[in-house]
């Protein structure tokens, strides 16, 4: 079912990512720019890298994969867990992830990753930030109102929370 030379498997983290290739076995690269060079040197021509989405930590690897030529595939973690779950896996660590990940593409059809333009990149980037500061605004709200309810609250804190 795989049309790739190989099929590489990659759990990442904030400081490390972990590797398992179809044919090569494990392997572990920093989470940084000599990490992600040091990989893509030792990725044969032809082959898939496929990662779960983490939200932040797989982002930077996979558009430099991306750009630098290699078919990356960013895949949903929760059918990776479905998958794991059904061969009744019961060790978990990073290494393991990264096996289990690259055994699913084997198996499974991955979508292939189309990477977001410069724009697009920095967009995503301010609405993250406009997200995190609505949440924020929405926090502080609830707790001034918490406050008010309890009747017990100094007006100076509450005119300084109404800010």
């Amino acid at each position: 079912m795989n049309k790739y030379k190989e099929t590489f498997g990659v759990d990442i983290s904030k400081a490390v990512f972990d590797v398992h290739g179809s044919s090569k076995g494990h392997d572990r690269y920093g989470n940084d720019g000599p990490g992600f060079k040091k990989f893509l040197g030792h990725l044969p021509e032809g082959s898939l890298v496929v990662m779960e989405a983490t939200g932040y930590y797989h982002y930077r690897l996979a558009q430099f994969l991306y750009k630098n030529g290699v078919m990356v595939s960013v895949v949903n973690p929760l059918s990776v867990k479905r998958f794991i779950q059904m061969k009744l896996a019961k060790v978990k660590t990073d290494k393991s992830d990264a096996k289990a990940i690259c055994d699913y593409a084997l198996v499974n059809e991955v979508p292939i990753y189309n990477a977001l333009t410069d724009i697009q990149s920095e967009c995503l980037q301010l609405f993250r930030l406009l997200d995190i500061y609505l949440k924020q605004r929405t926090a502080t709200k609830n707790k001034i109102h918490g406050e008010a309810v309890l009747g017990g609250a100094l007006k100076v804190c509450l005119s300084f929370l109404d800010t």
